[in-house]
């Protein structure tokens, strides 16, 4: 049986009473996605427990690709993201109250890691379907950013396993009633769906990425 396919989200945080990461964390698990089989593992969005919870998903499932996602206020599609930095600096207090401001996610850690999923074949092959879909360069410096170096630093060794960071829009009853600026959203199930072919895509792409520009000008 081939190594599993690893997709984890992020129990609701900030008031929020549900996060979409976890939502399609959940409908993915259990799921095959070309003969593999998908390990859906919710997190909680607390700094440091959760690189623990992280750590010990990866040393039992021992799968050959994973894709951690988020929930990110404001983006309008599905944002994969480049690179994750070693630092903590929390605009709000995690769901434990921790609330570190210029901390490493690591002592004496990298600077940064990058994702080694194919994150522009991905972003690709989402535009292509018709969903909205970007590369960006910032995963932000909450959980979501110290999960993502956790978990590149966690893999930084398994050359086999490869693995990467998906912010996800708000679902459309979150986004009800917020300003113009944080009421971009999706539906549940184009997440799920846009999730399960940005996988596929990975699946099908084992080594390298497309060569073409994401950049941005700022």
């Amino acid at each position: 049986m081939s190594a599993p396919i690893l997709v984890t989200g992020f129990e609701p945080f900030g008031g929020e009473a549900i996060n979409p990461s976890a939502e399609v964390a959940r409908a993915l698990h259990g799921r095959a996605i070309d003969g593999v089989r998908v390990v859906g593992v919710v997190l909680p969005c607390v700094f440091g427990a959760v690189i623990d919870v992280l750590r010990d998903a990866l040393d039992r499932h021992h799968p050959q690709l994973v894709l951690a996602l988020g929930q990110a206020a404001g983006r309008a599609g599905f944002s994969l993201e480049r690179v994750a930095i070693n630092v903590d600096d929390a605009r709000i207090p995690d769901n434990a109250g921790a609330h570190p401001i210029d901390v490493p996610v690591l002592a004496r850690g990298a600077p940064a890691f990058f994702a080694t999923l194919p994150i522009k074949a991905m972003c690709a092959a989402l535009r292509e379907a018709g969903h909205p879909a970007e590369v960006s360069n910032s995963a932000g410096t909450f959980v979501c950013n110290h999960v993502f170096y956790g978990l590149q630093h966690a893999l930084r060794r398994r050359r086999r396993a490869r693995s990467g960071f998906m912010h996800l829009p708000l679902l459309p009853e979150q986004a009800a009633g917020r300003g113009s600026t944080d009421a971009a959203s999706l539906p549940l199930a184009q997440m799920i769906d846009g999730t399960a072919l940005a996988l596929t895509t990975a699946l099908y792409m084992p080594a390298g990425d497309l060569s073409t520009t994401e950049g941005t000008l700022n």
